[in-house]
């Protein structure tokens, strides 16, 4: 897999740019539960104040808190008290707090000073005992029942004097000492008390104080509820927009690697020899180039967000819920990832060798279905459509279980995570409601949890997709990657040769043998011959004895395995394939055609050729004569195989296309089979007009076709057993003989001797 992902090295900057978008969606993912936190919690709950710190405070109001506290210089350092003349920042906190009309010649206040937020949650911390210790005298339930002990201590005859009077009264009138020891057992009962519920307390007290100064709490609550409702939806929309330009680049990335890979399976494709081609089945290799990089392309597009985005939603999640909320319920992530790993791995040891098999089976049915397609008019000859079906029916099961199996596998695993997920949530809503009724949680913390506990989750969740995708994505990557290092057997040298132009058309075999790979005997030996430019070479012989494997060496469809084949004087595993290539007019046995036109397919060696030429091989081919009757001509479509034309009309185009090539070496590989008598006769006759400075070799079944050729190589068990003439061969090659009389009468050959010799 790694070898496959090299290749993004073309989509780095797209990659990157991935990348950096993912740390910010995760980052502004991360943040949103903090919000709604806050929203509940300050906005909610705490009236939009979000610290026990004021920012405004009557001057009444600092006198009783000094009361309770020993740390006066320390909070007074911090604020500033306004009488008459203002700063333009105290002018702005106060027009924002308590409007245009607040008199402050009646009412003198304390405007906190331009501090920043570690100096604000310092003076928070040693406000919040003095504010809540206010906050429970003001309440007149609390504030009676301690008027209540403080007045059986007191002696009858000043209990007169103080009962009309409230506690705060009664406490400021105390001695020194006895203000001091009160507030030492308020403050040993609050400091006992929980951070978050002390603080909740100081701000309360603190709104009651911006209720009594004229503030317009409801608007300041408002204010915060809106102005942090829209941060969370800035953050929101930027991590929206994030998720799509990462789901777009990721799918262009993903995309850009499928065709880099097709082109590269294809390229490599295109330099194999038939040994490669042999190795790998045609069906194989499509499977390879299209199902197999899909499964990769489809991958990429969920694989940076799984290597990225999980591990920081993970890891982040998990460490704000240590340190932003109560941390007393961090066991049940704990227990959901356990819970997810043992599903998970389980379904991954079952499913894993079912995702191997798949592409095999794959492979397999396309196999069948492409051996049933091209064969179809045998299986309808044979009448074996039935054991055909079953055939293919058989593969198709094989393949319809072992994908149900998977698919079973993966419907199961997303139900059980699910499950598991809403039973966290449940969990943490239990334990969470406990908490917060016993004061040691907030609402808004326990919502946080769960939303951080639903990221982590999902984070895993994510990981297990991917560990679900990922091993079939293997499998196909380690097939492409067998294409793509495969090393072709028939290759060019460093340094290649050029042709010796003395020696043009010049074709000579020497001492050439050829096994095919794995065989156990030559299935050449010891061939010898050579043939020359304006002469026509004829190769005849049995079935199986080895004629069109000879010249399938000469364009190096196969390398020889012994001896020498010299093209133009230089042996053909010295010089370019291409170039070799170049000088070579090959008609292979079977004519292919391709789909586009008679035209494209004639011109497939130039798509530059003048019309002029194309329609003289046309006619040389003997194809003019069905290819004026059609209605678009030489535009008229040609179906894909060439399933559109008959046999003969194949044949005759294959080899137009070979002579509009002009080049210096024509190989006709039986290619004259599916033509008539006439047609043969004519095409030849065409034929020797323009290749009287060309080298002609052709391999032919039928005494006919190669009567007239200057040179006739007898073929039998991969050996040359003759070598010669029509007439020549007749007399001295016994197998010659056999062949000529299984297809021709002595009438017919005697004719067609004395035929020949009138003509010389």
């Amino acid at each position: 897999m790694i070898k496959i992902l090299k290749n993004l090295r073309k989509s780095f900057w797209q990659v990157l740019i991935i990348v950096v978008l993912l740390c910010v969606q995760a980052a502004t993912d991360l943040k949103l539960p903090d919000y709604t936190s806050k929203i509940v919690n300050v906005g909610i709950q705490l009236g939009g104040i979000d610290t026990a710190t004021p920012k405004i405070i009557s001057k009444k109001d600092m006198d009783l808190i000094l009361m309770f506290t020993d740390k006066d210089d320390e909070i007074l350092d911090n604020y500033t008290l306004v009488v008459d003349s203002l700063t333009k920042r105290e002018e702005k906190i106060i027009k924002q707090y308590l409007g245009n009309e607040y008199n402050l010649k009646e009412n003198s206040i304390y405007v906190l000073n331009d501090v920043d937020e570690n100096k604000i949650d310092e003076l928070s911390n040693i406000l919040s005992i003095p504010l809540m210790e206010i906050s429970t005298i003001k309440n007149e339930e609390i504030a009676n029942k301690i008027k209540e002990k403080l007045m059986e201590q007191i002696p009858e005859t000043q209990k007169i004097y103080i009962e009309n009077m409230n506690l705060l009264e009664i406490i400021q009138n105390m001695p020194e000492e006895q203000i001091n020891e009160v507030v030492k057992q308020f403050s040993e009962q609050i400091n006992n008390m929980v951070d978050s519920i002390r603080q909740q307390a100081a701000i309360s007290s603190v709104k009651q104080m911006y209720q009594e100064l004229g503030v317009d709490t409801n608007k300041l609550q408002n204010n915060y509820i809106l102005i942090t409702g829209l941060e969370m939806l800035a953050i929101s929309l930027i991590s929206m927009f994030s998720a799509i330009f990462v789901m777009l680049l990721s799918s262009k990335v993903g995309a850009k690697l499928g065709k880099t890979l097709r082109e590269k399976v294809f390229k490599k494709v295109l330099q194999f020899s038939h040994e490669e081609l042999n190795k790998f089945s045609t069906a194989s290799l499509i499977t390879r180039s299209t199902n197999d990089v899909q499964q990769i392309q489809m991958l990429m597009s969920m694989l940076f967000r799984v290597v990225v985005y999980a591990p920081i939603i993970g890891i982040g999640g998990f460490i704000k819920v240590l340190t932003n909320t109560d941390n007393s319920m961090a066991w049940i992530i704990g227990v959901a990832i356990l819970a997810i790993l043992f599903i998970v791995g389980t379904l991954f040891i079952i499913t894993i060798p079912k995702f191997k098999k798949l592409q095999t089976l794959t492979d397999k049915l396309n196999l069948v279905s492409r051996e049933i397609l091209t064969g179809l008019h045998v299986i309808r000859a044979f009448n074996k459509e039935k054991s055909e079906e079953n055939r293919f029916k058989d593969a198709n099961t094989e393949l319809m279980k072992t994908n149900i199996f998977v698919n079973r596998s993966m419907s199961m695993m997303m139900p059980l995570l699910m499950f598991i997920m809403n039973s966290m949530a449940i969990l943490v809503i239990w334990v969470g409601g406990h908490n917060v009724d016993e004061g040691l949680l907030q609402v808004g913390d326990m919502m946080a949890f769960i939303q951080y506990m639903m990221q982590i989750v999902m984070s895993f969740l994510m990981i297990s997709i991917i560990s679900i995708m990922l091993p079939r994505a293997t499998v196909s990557a380690n097939r492409i990657n067998e294409v793509l290092e495969t090393k072709v057997k028939i290759r060019d040298k460093e340094k290649t040769k050029k042709f010796d132009k003395t020696k043009k058309g010049l074709v000579e075999f020497k001492n050439v043998s050829f096994r095919y790979p794995d065989a156990d005997t030559e299935l050449l030996e010891d061939i010898n011959f050579t043939a020359r430019p304006g002469k026509t070479t004829a190769i005849i012989g049995s079935t199986g004895s080895g004629k069109s494997t000879i010249v399938n060496l000469i364009p190096r469809f196969y390398d020889v395995t012994g001896g020498e084949l010299l093209i133009d004087g230089v042996n053909v595993k010295d010089v370019s394939q291409k170039d070799l290539r170049d000088i070579i007019g090959f008609v292979p046995q079977k004519g292919v055609l391709f789909s586009g036109t008679i035209e494209s397919n004639i011109k497939y060696s130039d798509e530059n050729m003048s019309d002029k030429k194309m329609k003289e091989a046309a006619e040389i081919a003997q194809s003019t004569e069905f290819i004026e009757v059609k209605d678009k001509k030489y535009k008229s479509e040609i179906s894909q195989g060439g399933s559109n034309v008959s046999g003969g009309q194949k044949q005759r185009l294959s080899i137009a296309r070979a002579i509009a090539k002009d080049p210096e070496i024509f190989v006709f590989d039986d290619s004259f089979s599916a033509l008539d008598f006439k047609t043969d006769s004519k095409l030849r006759e065409e034929l020797s007009k323009i290749t009287k400075n060309k080298t002609v070799i052709i391999v032919a079944q039928r005494i006919n076709t190669i009567l007239k050729a200057d040179q006739i190589i007898v073929i039998e068990e991969g050996k040359v057993v003759g070598i010669g003439t029509h007439e020549e061969l007749l007399e001295t090659n016994e197998i010659y003989k056999q062949i000529a009389f299984s297809q021709l009468s002595n009438e017919e050959l005697s004719k067609n001797l004395n035929k020949k010799r009138k003509e010389e």
